[in-house]
């Protein structure tokens, strides 16, 4: 499996807005949006993930092999910002989930610039043959 690069992925997050910090003032909510926003409108397929999350590397290993190649931002890699896009992912993950589905923030998966979920919808999305086209459709895969 291949991940983006750490420096690769901190381009990618500068790029789309996300500050550096320096342990001090956290980006604000309405910046951390904008820059998860403009991130997932990047790339065919971006998923936010933690380094240490199963959950997340479960996620990775299905659109890897598949071939999609997915942008992959690694939260806990970020300096400072990670926490307050978590928490953006989140309110996405609560809001995708009246009645109490699955509310887990990690990891997000978003296809063509659109929120699909977590690891339960993509498992989902998978198993009823519907992810396929989602991926073809968003330009990550050419078959």
């Amino acid at each position: 499996m291949q991940l983006m690069p750490k420096e690769a992925a901190a381009a990618a997050a500068a790029a789309a807005g996300i500050p550096a910090s320096d342990g001090g003032m956290r980006s604000s909510p309405g910046s951390s949006y904008e820059a998860v926003r403009r991130l997932a409108a990047g790339s065919a397929v971006v998923l936010f993930s933690t380094s240490g999350c199963c959950m997340c590397t479960v996620a990775k290993s299905l659109l890897f092999g598949l071939g999609a190649g997915p942008t992959v931002v690694e939260l806990d890699e970020l300096d400072g910002s990670g926490r307050d896009i978590h928490a953006v992912l989140y309110q996405l993950a609560a809001a995708a989930a009246p009645g109490g589905g699955d509310r887990r923030a990690l990891p997000a998966v978003f296809v063509g610039g659109k929120f699909l979920g977590g690891l339960e919808a993509l498992m989902a999305c998978h198993i009823n043959g519907t992810l396929v086209p989602l991926l073809k459709d968003a330009g990550a895969l050419w078959l």
